[in-house]
């Protein structure tokens, strides 16, 4: 039976926090424990937020925390062309459509309301759009020229394709959910797969890189595991193969936050500066 294959897949845009600390180190551990690999993928497609020096920062602070990875570092930016073929091939299926709505549109959507209740929104918190087959209301439709603008999955027609499909889950989810569950791409209606400045979003890069680096088990935070429904739906699309998954508590702050950089969660590198040591910071994540 071939080794375990786990990856560790932060993003460039600012710096490891102990919420990353204890993903990396869970990757790390869990890799090592069954004789398995641990890859390394950096995550860059955000090109407007993504900067070389969080890289090199993130490099260095794993070597100080004490986490090795195997082989050469994958980097989406270096990838646009296996993502744009997914991309092609899903516009000959007619599984996308273009869609040119800004947030203006998409808030102007959410005051106008559905049917009288409340916009439907994605289990981020985020307003659906209407969907291929249920145009705008002329009242909230943008008059402005169609320009370049994103691609987003048919999901009722992908769905169609698919069927049902469920995932093995051998963390929990926000509910405790484990064992085999039952894959909801659903809820998050028609998704974003292309925007005008990288060729995939997430989704797709995500799937694709996993696929391509041969990853067995995916272990992250439990932030993503409704997002597990989008990734099983483009796996079963595109004949990929289907990873077990992992989901992991997330570090929070004293307010219960997730810890995000976004929220300028205490950067590992202050903690370094501070006298922190590897050892506390695996002290600190089992304590938080």
């Amino acid at each position: 039976m071939p080794a375990p294959v786990f990856r560790f897949a932060p993003s460039p845009n600012g710096f490891l926090h102990l919420g990353h600390a204890l993903s990396a180190l869970l990757n790390f551990d869990m890799a090592r424990a069954t004789q398995g690999r641990l890859l390394l993928r950096i995550e860059d497609i955000d090109t407007t937020r993504c900067r070389p020096e969080f890289e090199a920062a993130i490099l260095d602070d794993l070597v100080w925390l004490g986490v090795r990875w195997d082989g050469d570092v994958r980097r989406q930016s270096e990838h646009a062309d296996d993502y744009q073929r997914v991309i092609d091939w899903l516009k000959t299926e007619d599984l996308v459509y273009p869609s040119f709505e800004t947030r203006s549109d998409m808030a102007r959507l959410v005051e106008h309301g559905h049917a009288g209740a409340a916009w439907p929104r994605d289990p981020d918190g985020a307003p659906l759009a209407p969907g291929r087959r249920r145009p705008w209301p002329l009242s909230v439709a943008s008059p402005r020229p169609r320009r370049e603008g994103a691609l987003r999955l048919d999901m009722e027609q992908a769905i169609a394709r698919t069927g049902a499909l469920t995932f093995r889950e051998t963390g929990a989810g926000p509910g405790g959910e484990t064992g085999t569950i039952t894959a909801k791409p659903e809820v998050w209606g028609d998704v974003i797969l292309s925007r005008k400045h990288f060729p995939a979003s997430y989704h797709v890069a995500v799937v694709l890189d996993d696929a391509l680096q041969g990853v067995t088990h995916v272990v992250r935070g439990r932030d993503l595991f409704w997002a597990t429904g989008i990734h099983r739906l483009l796996q079963a699309l595109l004949g990929l193969q289907v990873p077990s998954y992992h989901h992991h508590r997330l570090v929070v702050d004293t307010a219960g936050r997730k810890l995000s950089k976004s929220t300028r969660a205490t950067a590992l590198r202050e903690l370094r500066a501070q006298g922190v040591t590897p050892s506390d910071i695996r002290r600190l994540i089992e304590q938080a």
